[in-house]
């Protein structure tokens, strides 16, 4: 996936918010050029070898003053009414109703909560093309920072304080996004995939994610007996509404990625991460078990079936 560019708005929003900076970084880049031209001109014009003697008084001049008085100050307005647009287009109501999408951040990754049509997964967030979404930001436990350049504005997932953006797609894509928030060792590998994708697309994901999967048997049933057995329900549900330490694991073979971006989602780089969980994302919360070449396999064969 190609890094976020935040000149390249991907969304009403978004795009509001590429306007405020591009025009507020060339307000700057102005100011810069005029203080830059006056420091020149007057180490040119009242350099030591030219004058000798301090300058004889003058006639003040009130225009110079006047103007610099002025001039920051129509600048400053201009910015401050540009911000106040930007922030009414970019922000929701304070009280619009019940969020479509409920984002919590963990350590040190990304749950997704849609609970009109009762989903629940993680890292990677379908929506459809030119529909505005309501997200609620939360934590469970320390601060993050939910932030897709191209689609929203930053939001800080601050633990007991809620808070709401919009997010929303003029066009069908893939957007990377990232924790904007320093929040400890994972904090690099807290990655989260957006796809935009037109409505009849979106509906299979969620119709995908909403289906149960197949029963397990032969491996599957091994695999499903060791993750019980080695209490990985003890962190993970698997689409039964268990606990959120770390990711549900339901439908993982319908991701793209692993571990929050870590690794690339297929049955061996699942088996990798498995094997050795630091190796990939060093200070996860996953622990190395250890698993023998029969379990990984059996675990692989249990999460991996749709």
């Amino acid at each position: 996936m190609d890094a976020p560019n935040p000149f390249h708005a991907s969304s009403p929003q978004a795009a509001a918010i590429s306007t405020v900076f591009g025009w507020a970084l060339l307000a700057m880049a102005v100011v810069v050029a005029i203080v830059a031209i006056l420091v020149v001109y007057a180490s040119i014009r009242f350099h030591a070898s030219r004058v000798h003697a301090d300058p004889a008084p003058g006639r003040q001049r009130r225009w110079p003053e006047i103007a610099w008085t002025i001039a920051p100050a129509v600048m400053l307005l201009a910015l401050f009414v540009l911000s106040a647009w930007g922030m009414r287009v970019s922000d929701p109501p304070s009280a619009p109703g019940a969020p479509d999408v409920v984002v919590v951040g963990h350590r040190w990754w990304w749950e997704y909560q849609l609970p009109a049509r009762g989903v629940v997964t993680a890292n990677e967030l379908h929506i459809p093309v030119g529909r505005r979404l309501l997200l609620e930001v939360r934590s469970a436990d320390v601060i993050h920072d939910f932030w897709v350049p191209q689609l929203a504005r930053k939001m800080d997932a601050t633990p007991g304080h809620p808070t709401r953006i919009w997010l929303e797609a003029s066009a069908p894509g893939r957007y990377l996004g990232t924790c904007a928030e320093f929040c400890g060792a994972g904090h690099a590998w807290m990655r989260l995939l957006v796809i935009a994708e037109p409505p009849a697309a979106f509906d299979a994901w969620l119709a995908a994610l909403a289906g149960a999967a197949a029963a397990p048997g032969g491996a599957e049933a091994r695999g499903e007996r060791r993750f019980r057995e080695l209490a990985c329900a003890t962190c993970h549900a698997v689409g039964n509404g268990g606990p959120a330490i770390g990711p549900d694991l339901a439908h993982l073979a319908l991701r793209e990625t692993l571990a929050a971006g870590a690794l690339p989602a297929s049955r061996e780089d699942l088996a990798r991460w498995l094997a050795d969980p630091q190796r990939y994302k060093p200070g996860a919360l996953m622990p190395n078990f250890h698993l023998s070449h029969d379990d990984l396999d059996a675990l692989v064969a249990y999460l991996w079936r749709r």
